[in-house]
């Protein structure tokens, strides 16, 4: 197999591993096989106790999930378009390669005995949950939210900013307010981002006329900073859709 036969064998493998074109059946058949894979591989985790079939399960999804990262590693300069080694270097510190490779790690565990080593695997075990995540790339809309994000970073990162400071101002007023209700200035923050978020547990409140006061203020504007990135992100959605549509049809 010459160079270019090996370019345009790794150049179809990178279109069927990848999400092409909608009449690639082949691209279709994987993303659809990759996505059994991902849930039975978490169908273990729904039981406590681990069987022989559960066992082989896992190991069979993760021999398949090595498998998807080395192909997906060998044909990183068609996903970043730069056809260099530097693709190869940049691919494993990709969100993507760094979820991929979480998904791994966890079943390549070795069981040995003692107490200590078993919460480890129990952390360990809980972090097999990071696989549903392997299978966002598989979801076109998904896909789209990513770009709306990547999109809106800085409007985000603004938002974002806006609520801790508003968690903290508002923490930092009613601990001062209120001592007696709120014991640290931890749980301030807590009951702060309880109201921003307006969940509103109820096991920790104020209970002086100032600081219900503090606390319908405080919540007024948690709504109104919780609405902005939603706002920001569902905008975004309805343009890259809008767009997606445009390039359909041209």
């Amino acid at each position: 197999m010459n160079g270019e036969t090996r370019g345009q064998f790794r150049k179809r493998l990178f279109e069927i591993i990848e999400k092409s074109n909608e009449n690639d059946k082949p691209s279709h058949i994987y993303d659809l096989f990759m996505i059994v894979i991902i849930i039975a591989s978490l169908v273990p985790l729904a039981f406590k106790e681990e069987t022989l079939a559960m066992l082989i399960i896992d190991k069979i999804a993760m021999v398949i999930f090595i498998i998807d990262y080395f192909l997906r590693w060998i044909t990183a300069d068609y996903k970043f378009e730069n056809h260099s080694a530097i693709s190869f270097i940049r691919y494993p510190v990709s969100l993507m390669a760094i979820i991929d490779l979480v998904s791994i790690l966890p079943s390549l565990s070795v069981i040995s005995q003692g107490f200590k080593v078993l919460r480890v695997l129990r952390m360990i075990r809980a972090l097999r949950v990071l696989r549903i995540f392997k299978g966002l790339r598989y979801s076109s809309s998904f896909m789209i939210i990513g770009k709306v994000i990547k999109s809106s970073r800085r409007s985000l990162v603004a938002v974002i900013t806006l609520a801790v400071a508003y968690i903290l101002i508002s923490a930092l007023i009613i601990f001062n307010a209120e001592p007696d209700s709120f014991g640290t200035f931890f749980d301030a923050v807590y009951w702060a981002t309880v109201s921003l978020t307006t969940v509103g547990y109820g096991d920790i409140y104020p209970v002086t006329a100032l600081g219900r006061l503090i606390a319908m203020i405080s919540s007024l504007f948690g709504i109104a900073v919780v609405a902005l990135p939603a706002g920001i992100i569902t905008a975004g959605y309805m343009q890259e859709i809008q767009k997606r549509d445009e390039e359909q049809q041209e």
